[in-house]
């Protein structure tokens, strides 16, 4: 699955060596591996339209080898999918219920916010569980993204983080991004939005993990994002950092307010930004010196300690360290949270302790749902904070709990004996936050929480549920439980905890299961008293009492198979795409595909039947061009009232010919329909098909709707990742096939959408020589009909006896007038035409002053204005063009916009904007004066029109497409779906039509042009 393509019995009889499977010799790959872990093996010559058979990899890693103290279906309670957890995470008993409670909630709501967004980026750690209009592709944030990879280095799948830090570093997440003020103007990149500790975290990942190659094989991405922030935000001057507070992700802060601009003001010189630094530059050492390169080690060791040396004269008063605006030189008063931020990562001098005295001090950050995140002696604190979201400086985040968490073990374990906190300080804190994560007395986590009663001020419906924005099983494992990861094949077990007893069980480390217990007088485990370390099983040390002791572990490699959905389409756009016979209005087919998993009412991401009046319901997905089934997981919704699992189930291929037939080969686990479980179906042999359906009677539901394909890593494939079509036509497609190592049955294939043609140009081979590119075209036919706008896919196939390899490119349509030929409408300004247009008022705002003269279109308005143009012709059938060529804006706010599209009168338009205020493009939709947001494609693309640039709407396929014009070529701007709210006759109807809406000022129009394809 990676990018490549309340009491309870908690405690079970002891047995070593239980989950002890066959292994086998991996030779090359550096050590033992599960045999079940093996590549999916392929075999036999395939019948038409099938690969080869398969014999599916497991569903989750194997634990291998290790103990069984405790009752792990009891500690997890009603989860979903609980061999996943089974699969992945340690076990830990703990007699504080709260904390375990917390715990392993904590591990639900990290799973639930893992997506798959496909082969490109493959799998991302989400902050919400739904995007944010101020997120990255698919919804990632950087802000909370080392929380994110310190909490699921504890994950036994390395697939999960594998492709986040690529996404961060290589993907998606490292793609440009506006500079704007809402998007964080200093940053083009969306790795760099908000600050970010990404080499530490992806150092901290290896220690657990073992697995050093990855990193170091990053080391340049690793490098260039540390770098990147030198570029940014460093004031050489001064040797240290500046950040603004709301790019920290800590709006409306003491420091922020005692600016003009609360939100968005305040940048200086923080505490943060300079310690994610410090650590960055002390990862990059480590990695360096790993890869045997110590005089580029030493460099950041200094460029650290340089750093550090800065921070402390310049942030640090004598007892805190502090904001510093960025055209002062003194700290200012205030203490924040963010003073503990250094600790994290070693930072402070041992002389620095005494600030931890503030932790606990009442006038300080204590609190009973506390830390806060800003002093109680502040005049800032809880300033506004009952007035709504985001403040930070009062309420209790979790995001800056879990920074100053960690930063506290670290003062415990890593430094020297101090008098300001101790080891029950860490318990106690712990526990107030895990008590802190409740609502109406269940384990809940949202944005932020009020310091002193028990509610969470910041929690948005849909929008703030089960918010993962922080950590707490990594200070449960690291703290609390003492499980400190080593950059050699050792383990430290130190724990912060007075309890009589505890344990943690089959802990992934360096490949090995890692098992504690402590048990004072031998009653809570049945294995007699004293502490105990365990590996794969066996024991390795028995002591009295738990203390600090390191343990040698050594590292084994744990490969895990290759997989590839490809049904997920988490942009939820184009193809894949998801119809239903049925669909409840609250719920949507397309969250069945959206590469997520989880089973809550708000948000949700799951479509079901409730309220079909049809005897039995189906949810199809259609992938545009055949790929290979061979693995279907469907997870159904099961919410116990209206909505159940249903008793039975068919899956169905739709045929050549239209009809719809069970797909053969069907090997069902398990045997009847599960819900809030994976029902897996291995396909035998594989099928080649385009449209797959679950078909169920009653009402039913399903969150996740899956087709796994392993690829065979020896083959790449490269296509064109757009292809430019029109219909009626001809089109040739070109590609490669390359393979690392010699491939003697290789089967190269292109799949096209239904209805279209295609025919090899060149014969692909197959029989591959290792380090060959080979080149293969294909000619394609476009049906008449086709609509290139619909975002259809044409794949490439490469089948061979060790999997099947794919490549895709997206058909599009490219804008060219040429294409319209029958000019309907020019009307250039020379000559007085006005009274040839009929006037439309969208909304109930007058007409500006309009005017032709100087060869342009003049509107003119002192206050809120606003008219649509209706052209006196008709709208062609078969394509309407309406160009419009801008002279100049008004420069008014916030409305300054030019409208473009069809017009039926003053309440039914299909209309394309563009404010020149905003930079931004959209598109309105109306049909009897009612809004149909359903129809606009959404909002925003963002545009800069320049003198001389040309805007386009274009009328065809039942969609509304805005193009841009600069330097004579033509980009597309927008896509909206008009057909989603008005019919082909209605739409057919209506006169192309320009618009202007204006505040005040003159707006100018050199041309308004209406092209017909007949």
């Amino acid at each position: 699955m990676t990018r490549g393509e309340a009491g309870r019995s908690k405690v079970s009889i002891f047995a070593e060596g239980v989950f002890e499977c066959i292994m086998i010799d991996a030779g090359g790959w550096g050590g033992r591996i599960g045999a079940a872990l093996v590549a999916v093996m392929l075999a036999a010559a395939p019948a038409a339209g099938s690969a080869p058979r398969t014999t599916a990899a497991p569903l989750y890693p194997v634990v291998g080898a290790g103990t069984a103290f405790l009752d792990h279906a009891s500690l997890l309670g009603d989860v979903p999918e609980k061999a996943w957890y089974e699969g992945n995470i340690p076990f830990v008993d703990l007699p504080d219920e709260d904390v375990e409670d917390t715990y392993y909630y904590r591990w639900r709501t990290f799973k639930e916010a893992l997506k798959y967004t496909g082969p490109k980026d493959g799998w991302i750690v989400t902050e919400f569980l739904g995007p944010v209009g101020y997120s990255a592709p698919f919804g990632g944030i950087n802000a909370a993204a080392g929380h994110h990879i310190y909490e699921g280095r504890w994950l036994r799948d390395p697939r999960y983080l594998d492709d986040y830090v690529d996404y961060w570093l290589t993907g998606s997440g490292a793609g440009a991004k506006p500079a704007t003020e809402g998007l964080n103007d200093n940053a083009t990149d969306w790795a760099h939005q908000y600050s970010f500790w990404a080499v530490d975290a992806a150092v901290a990942r290896a220690e657990v993990s073992g697995d050093w190659r990855f990193v170091l094989d990053r080391l340049p991405q690793l490098t260039k994002q540390y770098e990147t922030w030198k570029a940014s935000n460093f004031d050489a001057a001064r040797g240290i950092y500046w950040q603004v507070p709301v790019w920290d992700a800590m709006e409306f802060t003491a420091g922020s307010y005692q600016t003009e601009d609360p939100y968005h003001g305040g940048d200086g010189f923080r505490p943060t930004l300079n310690a994610y630094q410090y650590g960055d530059a002390r990862a990059l050492a480590a990695l360096l010196r790993k890869k045997g390169d110590a005089q580029a080690a030493r460099r950041y060791d200094r460029e650290a300690d340089a750093l550090r040396t800065k921070t402390q004269q310049q942030l640090w008063d004598g007892d805190f360290y502090k904001h510093v605006q960025r055209d002062e030189t003194a700290p200012i008063e205030d203490r924040e949270l963010m003073g503990y931020v250094p600790w994290y990562f070693h930072m402070p001098p041992t002389e620095s302790a005494v600030a931890w005295a503030q932790l606990t001090d009442p006038q300080g950050f204590a609190a009973p749902f506390g830390p806060t995140t800003a002093e109680r002696r502040s005049p800032w604190f809880m300033h506004e904070a009952l007035n709504g979201c985001c403040r930070w400086n009062g309420p209790s985040w979790p995001f800056a709990t879990s920074q100053t968490l960690t930063g506290l073990a670290n003062q415990l374990l890593d430094y020297p004996a101090q008098s300001y906190v101790s080891k029950s300080d860490y318990q106690e804190l712990l526990r107030r936050y895990a008590v802190t994560q409740r609502r109406n007395g269940r384990p809940y986590v949202a944005e932020a929480h009020h310091p002193d009663e028990d509610r969470w001020l910041y929690d948005g419906r849909g929008h703030s549920e089960d918010y993962n924005h922080s950590t707490f099983t990594d200070l449960v494992l690291s703290g609390l439980l003492g499980i400190r990861p080593q950059q050699d094949d050792t383990v430290r077990i130190a724990p912060l905890n007075d309890y009589d007893h505890f344990a943690v069980e089959n802990l992934a480390y360096h490949g090995h299961n890692l098992s504690v217990l402590w048990d004072s007088d031998g009653s809570a485990y049945g294995r007699g008293a004293g502490f105990r370390v365990f590996v794969d099983g066996r024991q390795v040390l028995h002591r009295p009492t738990p203390g600090d002791v390191t343990v040698r572990v050594g590292t084994l490699s744990s490969p895990q198979p290759e997989l590839v959905d490809d049904a997920a389409n988490a942009a939820e756009t184009g193809y894949p795409a998801a119809r239903a016979s049925y669909t409840w209005s609250a719920d949507r087919a397309a969250d069945a595909i959206d590469g997520q998993d989880f089973h809550l009412d708000v948000p949700s991401t799951r479509w079901t039947s409730y309220g079909s009046p049809h005897a039995s319901n189906h949810l199809e997905v259609d992938l545009g061009a055949a790929t290979v089934v061979s693995d279907v997981r469907v997870v159904f919704y099961d919410d116990g009232g209206g909505v159940r699992t249903p008793p039975s189930f068919a899956l169905q291929y739709q045929a050549a010919d239209g009809t719809w037939q069970d797909v053969p080969g069907q090997t069902r686990s398990p045997a009847q329909p599960v819900g809030r479980d994976v029902n897996r179906i291995v396909v035998d042999p594989p099928l080649t098909t385009d449209r797959l359906r679950v078909v169920a009677p009653g009402v039913f539901g399903i969150t996740a709707l899956q087709l796994w394909r392993a690829p065979d890593q020896r083959i790449s494939l490269s296509l064109p990742p757009t292809l430019a079509v029109d219909p009626g036509t001809q089109v040739t497609v070109r590609g490669s096939v390359r393979a690392s190592v010699a491939v003697p049955d290789a089967r190269v294939s292109l799949e096209v959408p239904r209805g279209w043609t295609v025919t090899p140009v060149t014969a692909p081979p197959r029989v591959l020589r290792a380090g060959v590119t080979y080149d293969v075209a294909w000619q394609v036919g476009v049906p008449a009909d086709a609509d290139p706008s619909a975002g259809l896919p044409l794949r490439v196939l490469a089948r061979t006896g060790a999997g099947v390899t794919s490549a895709l490119t997206t058909t599009t349509y490219e804008f060219d007038p040429a294409d319209y030929p029958v000019t309907a409408w020019d009307d250039d300004f020379g000559t007085d035409r006005l009274a040839s247009y009929r006037v439309d008022h969208p909304v109930a705002e007058p007409s500006p002053a309009l005017r032709v003269a100087d060869g342009a279109l003049t509107a003119d308005a002192t206050a809120r204005a606003f008219a649509v143009l209706a052209a006196p012709v008709a709208t062609d059938p078969g394509g309407t063009a309406v160009i419009v060529e801008p002279r100049a804006f008004s420069g008014a706010s916030p409305e300054d916009s030019l409208f473009t599209g069809l017009s039926g009168g003053s309440g039914d338009n299909a209309l394309a904007w563009y404010n020149n205020h905003h930079r931004t493009s959209g598109a309105d939709v109306q049909t009897g004066g009612r809004a149909r947001p359903e129809a606009t494609g959404g909002c925003c693309a963002n545009v800069t029109w320049e003198p001389g640039d040309r805007f386009a709407v274009l009328a065809r396929w039942g969609r509304l497409t805005t193009w841009v014009e600069h330097d004579g070529r033509w980009a597309k701007v927008h896509d909206a779906p008009v057909s989603a709210a008005v019919d082909g006759a209605t739409l057919a109807s209506w006169s192309p039509a320009f618009g202007v809406r204006l505040d005040a000022g003159t707006l100018t129009v050199d041309r308004v042009t209406v092209l017909h394809r007949s």
